[in-house]
C-alpha cells in the first residue's frame, strides 16, 4: 500500500480538510485548521505532501517524526496544524484498512461513552449568559464552559471584578449545584488579576479556570495554581508535549490540546499519557468541524485520565449548515444526557460526504474572520 495523493479542501477561514489516498483503495481524512489561517496551512500540507507520495501509510509514528522533525525549523502552530491533519488522516486510513476504531489502535476503549460541553455565552459585557446556560442543561449537558466578553485591565477596577463575580453568581443559582461550569479567560488575566480575582468566585465551585495566561507566560502560572482551590485548565496554545511539561510541573489540573493543531491523535495522546504522570486529565480543545471532533472522541474514549470533551458543533440540536452536512452519518454525533456515545465505526467514526465537501472549496478570496484586537482608552494594544 502506498500514498498515491494528498488533497486540501479549503472551504473558510475555519474549516479545511485533507484526503489521503492509496494505490490500494483505502483513504483517511484530516482536518489541520488554524483558524484563520487556511491558505498557509494549505501551502504548508502541500509541501509536506512531497515527502508523502509514494510512502507506506501505515508507518504513522516513522511520519510523524519526519515531518515533525526534519526541517531545521519546527513546531508552532502552523507546522503543527498541518501536521495535525495528516495525522489524523493516517490514523482513519490504517484504522480504516483495518476495519476498527481508532482507539483499538491505541489500547482500546476505556469507556462508553464522552462527555461533551457547549458554550454558553452571547451577553456584551458579561460572562456568560444565563439564558443560553439553561438550554443547555435542558438539552442533557452536564458541563458548560462561559468566558469573559471584552477587555480586561492588567488589574482591572472594583466595578469589573464586582460585574465577574456577580455574573457568575447569577449563572450558579440558572443552572443549580449538580451542573458544573468552566470558566475561559482566553488569557486576558495577568498574573495579579488572576490572584485577585480567583478567590472572590471560589464559592461557586467552578469545575476549572482555563488559560487565564496567554501562552507565553505558561512558566508563571504555578503561582496562579498555588493561589486558588479552582482547578486550572491550559493548553489550546501549546503544540508539543515539550510545551505541556512546565504547566504540569506547576500544578495545572487539566491539559487541553487541541488535536488539529498539537501534531495530531499521535502527540496529543502522548501529551494524555504525560499527564497521567502528574495526575492531570484531558480535555481537548476544539472549536472545529466533524472531523476534528471525531479526532478527539477517539482519543477520548482511549486514554483514561480524560475529563471532557469541547465542541462547538451544536450536536444536541442538528439543523444544516454547522458542519454536520459534510457527513453521511451525522447520528454517531447525537448525544445522550450530555454524553456522546463512543464510536463504533472504523477509522475516525464518521464517513463524509466528498460530494458536498468538494461543493462547498472555496473559489473566492477568503474573509478575514473578526480581528481578535482590543484597544484601551489610551489607544495601546490590550489582549484578546
Amino acid at each position: 500500500m502506498k500514498i498515491s495523493s494528498v488533497e486540501t479542501f479549503v472551504i473558510t477561514n475555519r474549516r479545511i480538510l485533507l484526503k489521503i489516498s492509496t494505490d490500494t483503495g483505502p483513504a483517511g481524512w484530516g482536518e489541520p485548521t488554524l483558524e484563520g489561517w487556511s491558505r498557509p496551512i494549505e501551502a504548508i500540507v502541500e509541501q509536506m505532501a512531497n515527502y508523502l507520495v509514494g510512502q507506506d501509510p501505515r508507518r504513522i509514528t516513522h511520519h510523524w517524526q519526519v515531518l515533525a522533525r526534519g526541517g531545521f525549523y519546527r513546531g508552532g502552530p502552523l507546522f503543527g496544524s498541518a501536521l495535525a491533519g495528516i495525522d489524523q488522516a493516517l490514523w482513519d486510513l490504517k484504522a480504516r484498512s483495518l476495519g476498527v476504531p481508532i482507539y483499538e489502535l491505541l489500547g482500546g476503549a476505556t469507556r462508553s461513552k464522552i462527555r461533551i460541553y457547549a458554550h454558553a455565552n452571547g451577553r456584551s459585557g458579561h460572562t456568560g449568559h444565563p439564558d443560553r446556560a439553561r438550554e443547555l442543561v435542558a438539552a442533557g449537558y452536564t458541563l458548560i464552559k462561559v468566558a469573559p466578553d471584552g477587555q480586561v485591565g492588567f488589574v482591572d477596577n472594583a466595578d469589573y471584578l464586582d460585574r465577574f463575580v456577580t455574573d457568575l453568581a447569577e449563572l450558579r443559582g440558572t443552572i443549580g449545584d449538580a451542573i458544573d461550569f468552566g470558566i475561559d479567560l482566553h488569557g486576558r488575566f495577568s498574573v495579579p488579576m488572576s490572584r485577585r480575582a480567583l478567590p472572590l468566585i471560589e464559592e461557586f465551585a467552578p469545575a476549572f479556570v482555563e488559560e487565564p495566561l496567554r501562552p507565553e507566560h505558561s512558566e508563571l502560572i504555578g503561582s496562579i495554581v498555588d493561589s486558588t482551590s479552582i482547578p486550572i485548565a491550559t493548553g489550546e496554545r501549546l503544540y508539543t508535549r515539550t510545551e505541556f511539561r512546565s504547566v504540569l510541573e506547576a500544578g495545572v489540573a487539566i491539559v487541553q490540546p487541541d488535536l488539529s493543531h498539537a501534531g495530531g491523535i499521535s502527540e496529543s495522546f502522548r501529551i494524555a499519557t504525560q499527564a497521567e504522570i502528574y495526575d492531570a486529565q484531558l480535555a481537548p480543545h476544539c472549536p472545529l468541524g466533524p472531523v476534528a471532533l471525531a479526532a478527539c472522541l477517539q482519543v477520548d474514549a482511549a486514554v483514561p485520565n480524560f475529563y471532557a470533551q469541547e465542541t462547538v458543533i451544536e450536536v444536541h440540536d442538528q439543523q444544516p449548515g454547522r458542519g454536520l452536512e459534510l457527513l453521511t452519518n451525522p447520528e454517531v454525533f447525537v448525544p445522550v444526557d450530555g454524553y456522546l456515545p463512543v464510536p463504533t465505526g472504523p477509522g475516525l467514526g464518521i464517513e463524509l460526504d466528498e460530494d458536498v465537501i468538494r461543493s462547498q472549496v472555496a473559489t473566492e478570496p477568503l474573509a478575514p474572520g473578526s480581528p481578535t484586537w482590543f484597544y484601551p482608552a489610551d489607544d495601546s494594544f490590550a489582549e484578546w
